[in-house]
């Protein structure tokens, strides 16, 4: 989808588009950074438990990386309201939004690989070494599938009925059978 459709498709400019992109940005990241905020807390405070002493060398380097990951993940979703407040009122507001998205989907990611160290540390403390694996194999799969396989398959499911070309005001349902659109059409 083009720039110039998506804009006159709301009827706005180009940099009001890029001031809204970047207030929905900043709201997606507000609801990961309160999770990044209490998995850093917990991986702290783990250092500091009578238990920590007793970990064996695996657990011990999948802490350190567990909490480094921790620590990337929490800057990279940090870093587009350093990189705004750094470029504010330099007229790179769309340079700005891109950025920004671009950090926060490598946030994304590192974040994923700091939940699956965080479970594989803790069922492996609790459970067992091959519990821990496949609980953060487990873990993993489920960031995969919901962050990664899922918007790809709305997406592919969305141009297959023809709304992500065309935008929302001008696509209608044809039937409805309990509350669900079974087939969509354009409005001529």
């Amino acid at each position: 989808m083009s720039d110039d459709y998506s804009c006159t498709a709301r009827n706005e400019t180009p940099l009001e588009r890029a001031d809204r992109n970047f207030a929905e940005l900043l709201q997606e990241l507000r609801v990961t950074q309160t999770g990044v905020q209490i998995l850093f807390a917990f991986l702290l405070s783990l250092a500091f438990t009578p238990r920590f002493p007793s970990l064996d060398a695996v657990q011990r380097g999948t802490y350190i990386t567990t909490l480094l990951l921790a620590v990337a993940a929490a800057a990279l979703l940090t870093a587009p309201a350093a990189l705004h407040r750094s470029l504010f009122q330099q007229r790179v507001k769309p340079l700005i939004v891109r950025v920004s998205a671009r950090l926060a989907a490598v946030g994304l990611g590192v974040l994923m690989l700091a939940l699956t160290g965080s479970v594989l540390l803790v069922v492996d403390v609790t459970a067992g070494r091959t519990g821990g694996v496949a609980a953060g194999a487990a873990a993993l799969t489920v960031c995969v599938g919901l962050w990664g396989v899922l918007p790809r398959l709305v997406r592919r499911a969305a141009r297959r009925a023809g709304t992500a070309a065309r935008g929302v005001a001008d696509i209608t349902p044809v039937a409805v059978r309990g509350g669900v659109p079974h087939a969509l059409r354009r409005e001529r």
